[in-house]
């Protein structure tokens, strides 16, 4: 037990998507430029017939995407209701789905497809796969975990490999299960170079620091997921690695030249545009040096029209960020947000503040002359392509009865278990520590911190090392813990022949900060000066700058229970430890670096 102080049909239709998804961008062109014949003349008849019967208002709908829960809905219900009203008198073209167990989800879904007049364009944040929306949740107080859709790690442990199979396994993986539910859209890959460790929404949700490596594996995520039915959508453009703020809360502005965006930022949405990525999502932050001011990427025509698409070339669907985050309602309304954004070159209006009150701005905008309306045909007509590519405009519901053959299964599983086994990396094992065997560890004290009073962090970690390591006190902390709570912590650190310390940081939106509280960091590093010390890092991996003094540092990436399991085998020499890491953590180690950790041969392991 832990102790706690201070907290209580898809592969069918693959040929045909892949045909097709390259034009979804022809549609957009002038009049007068001459387009490529669709090899498959239904959907593109299909396409046309649509434009010509829709009205300005409601072509104008078909560009926003509401965010929707993906908790269970009665069809007889004021929410159901409200809901019916987005879709029938709204008229939006597609839905964002957020959390939920996948059957839900999937019900949900079909109940929409069928209110709606043209087939909703389902999208969904699965950076790192279908388990981070289609997931039940967890029942508290009993800390029963309800299960979904397959959770890999985080993409830096990705990066730790450095295995394009995996990240197209990842993307195929991602596709499949998407589709079972219903989801059409996936907001991935994050193709931002993390080059800034104190970013604190980044971060871990990059491929790392290199270029040339987020690069290679942007391009094989992107073609996993799309040579298996689903949109992919390269973010945050122009890139928002660099980033020192959150831009769900305010504006970041970056300050680096053209030249440096050249060589750094641009090079991964590149690599994703020539691997025919679908959809590039653009970024609430300031580039002055693209755009000569402090107006957001998602608002300018300089960034959209003029870097993504003429210098680029890239001429699929451009989707703006959340219209709801701080970089934006800050400085801009929701009206005028909507019109600049529209303007700048988007094509979807991701998640605005109101509904009503974007399409209205928008249709005023146009009929004001401020607009062409032949601009909005260009993106409509993009929106109704990728609908026909996904031939949505045949079967828009799924079949409810195909999800538990798909969703969350063994063989997933076992892609996603092998990501982590691969990508637990050794920082530094100064003073020879790992791996701990039972043969010289006999008393070890394990200590979880969370920064955000998760109960369940660690969970699965500490019991994994309670079995492989015997004799294992685990215990849990957080920011609350008290320093006299630390320093009973303090005298327990010296009854035993080593100290594990873990902290889960999880990098979130509307966070902030991704850093140790000070007194638990001060905490560690007065621990690590008595006691051998191990540091793994479940979360942000540039924490070993509060105590740089730790000897072993190792990095899991991320709290998901398949990284749990297998830092516990590597730490105790189960599993070899074999990752590099794809980030440079100054100033104390270098990008690519990292130890191998040879496992114990079972004979040496064994009580």
């Amino acid at each position: 037990m832990t102790e706690s102080l201070g907290r209580n049909p898809v592969n069918d239709m693959t040929h045909r998507f892949l045909a097709l998804i390259s034009l979804i961008a022809l549609a957009a062109c002038a009049p007068f430029r001459t387009e490529t014949p669709s090899p498959d003349a239904s959907a593109d008849a299909w396409v046309e017939q649509q434009l010509q019967r829709l009205t300005l208002r409601q072509k104008v709908g078909q560009m926003v995407m509401p965010w929707l829960g993906g908790e269970y809905l009665a069809r007889n219900s004021d929410a159901y209701d409200s809901l019916r009203q987005w879709v029938v008198d709204y008229g939006v073209g597609g839905i964002i789905i957020s959390i939920g167990a996948p059957l839900e989800v999937a019900a949900k879904l079909n109940m929409l497809q069928e209110q709606a007049d043209l087939p909703l364009l389902i999208a969904a944040d699965m950076e790192n796969g279908p388990g981070m929306r289609l997931n039940g949740g967890v029942v508290l107080p009993y800390g029963m975990v309800l299960g979904g859709g397959t959770q890999f790690p985080p993409l830096m442990a990705l990066g730790a490999t450095g295995d394009e199979r995996l990240a197209f396994e990842l993307g195929r993986i991602t596709a499949l299960e998407a589709r079972a539910v219903g989801v059409h859209m996936i907001y991935a890959p994050v193709v931002d170079v993390n080059n800034n460790p104190a970013n604190p929404i980044i971060n871990t949700r990059s491929y790392g620091e290199d270029p040339a490596s987020v690069s290679r594996l942007a391009a094989a995520h992107v073609r996993g997921l799309q040579q298996h039915g689903t949109l992919a959508t390269a973010k945050h453009f122009p890139g928002h690695g660099d980033t020192g703020v959150d831009s769900h809360i305010e504006l970041p502005v970056i300050t680096v030249d053209r030249a440096r965006v050249d060589s750094v930022e641009l090079p991964p949405f590149r690599a994703a545009i020539a691997a025919g990525v679908a959809a590039v999502m653009s970024a609430h932050i300031a580039f002055p040096a693209l755009t000569g001011d402090s107006v957001p990427a998602t608002l300018s025509p300089r960034i959209l029209e003029g870097l993504l698409r003429e210098e680029l070339g890239f001429q699929g669907l451009i989707v703006t960020d959340a219209m709801s985050m701080g970089g934006i309602v800050r400085g801009y309304g929701n009206a005028q947000a909507a019109v600049m954004a529209v303007k700048a070159g988007a094509d979807v209006l991701l998640m605005p503040p109101d509904i009503r009150t974007a399409i209205d701005a928008v249709v005023a905008a146009v009929e004001r002359g401020e607009i062409p309306e032949e601009r909005i045909d260009r993106s409509v007509r993009r929106l109704l392509r990728a609908k026909g590519a996904l031939r949505l405009h045949e079967r828009r519901t799924v079949d409810l009865d195909r999800v538990a053959d798909v969703v969350g299964s063994r063989e997933h599983y076992a892609v996603a278990a092998e990501i982590a086994a691969r990508s637990i990396t050794a920082a530094r094992d100064r003073d020879g520590l790992l791996p701990l065997t039972r043969d010289r560890i006999r008393r070890a004290l394990s200590i979880v911190y969370t920064d955000d009073y998760d109960p369940l962090a660690g969970r699965t970690f500490q019991r994994s090392l309670a079995r492989l390591l015997p004799g294992t006190r685990a215990v849990s902390i957080d920011a609350r813990t008290t320093p006299a709570q630390l320093d009973s912590l303090l005298a327990a650190a010296d009854e035993v022949d080593v100290v594990l310390f873990s902290p889960f940081i999880r990098v979130v939106a509307w966070k902030g900060d991704i850093a140790i509280a000070p007194h638990v960091a001060e905490f560690v590093a007065r621990v690590a000066e008595r006691r051998p010390t191990v540091v793994t890092t479940f979360g942000n991996p540039y924490v070993l700058s509060q105590f740089p003094n730790v000897g072993t540092y190792v990095l899991a990436w991320g709290a998901q229970d398949v990284l749990q399991e297998a830092a516990a085998r590597a730490l105790t020499g189960e599993a070899p430890i074999t990752g590099k890491l794809p980030i440079s953590i100054p100033p104390y180690h270098e990008l690519g670096t990292g130890l191998t950790i040879e496992p114990v041969k079972a004979s040496r392991s064994a009580p």
